[in-house]
Order: C-alpha cells, then sequence, then structure tokens
C-alpha cells in the first residue's frame, strides 16, 4: 500500500515562496506519473504539475515559469517550489501518484493549505 504524505503549506504574501514535499512510502510500481494537484474553495481538483510516465514534466499554464516540479527518487520525494506567489494559487495542494499497473491504481495524500494573502 502506497501513502504520500505532504509539507510545507502555509501563509505567505503574494511574490513570496514555498516549497511542498511529498513524501511516498510502501511498493511502487515502477511505471508510474507523480505530481501535484490543487483544489481551491468552491472550484474542482486541477493538475498543477507532474511528472509523467515517460519522466518528462508537464504544467498548467497559470504556474508556467513561476513552480518547479522535482524529485528525489532514492528518497522517494516529490517536490514543488513555488515562487511568484498569487493570490489565485491559494488552495490546498495534493501529491497524485498515478500507477500504469493493470489496476491504473491512484493514491492520494491528504494535501496541505496554502494561503497567499497579505
Amino acid at each position: 500500500q502506497v501513502q504520500l504524505v505532504e509539507s510545507g503549506g502555509g501563509l505567505v504574501q503574494p511574490g513570496g515562496s514555498l516549497r511542498l514535499s511529498c513524501a511516498a512510502s510502501g511498493t511502487i510500481f515502477s511505471i508510474n506519473a507523480m505530481g501535484w494537484y490543487r483544489q481551491a474553495p468552491g472550484k474542482q481538483r486541477e493538475l498543477v504539475a507532474t511528472f509523467t510516465r515517460i519522466g518528462t514534466t508537464y504544467y498548467t499554464d497559470s504556474v508556467k515559469g513561476r513552480f518547479t516540479i522535482s524529485r528525489d527518487n532514492a528518497k522517494k520525494m516529490v517536490y514543488l517550489q513555488m515562487n511568484i506567489l498569487k493570490p489565485e494559487d491559494t488552495a490546498v495542494y495534493y501529491c497524485n501518484l498515478h500507477e500504469y499497473s493493470s489496476s491504473q491504481r491512484d493514491y492520494w495524500g491528504k494535501g496541505t493549505l496554502v494561503t497567499v494573502s497579505s
């Protein structure tokens, strides 16, 4: 069973930076995609940034040039460096792992709240 635990959220002023971390534990299927989603109040959960199954990165347009996803495979960690934060980045950020196994399973963390406000 895979578990994901996020950390690093908090309150930050507009223009500031935060770094989110996601720690994975358990046995992870080798072919997978891992990344970050977010859900703002009253909105649907959206994909923010991810490593694809072939190791490339994807970013939603609104964060390109401001957010950077990285990982440490040996430590089973994924990070999201968020710079030049805007109030519209306020959301609960979730770590996601999708396994491309026969079950095509998704795992989610419990989320970490990021609030961008002056």
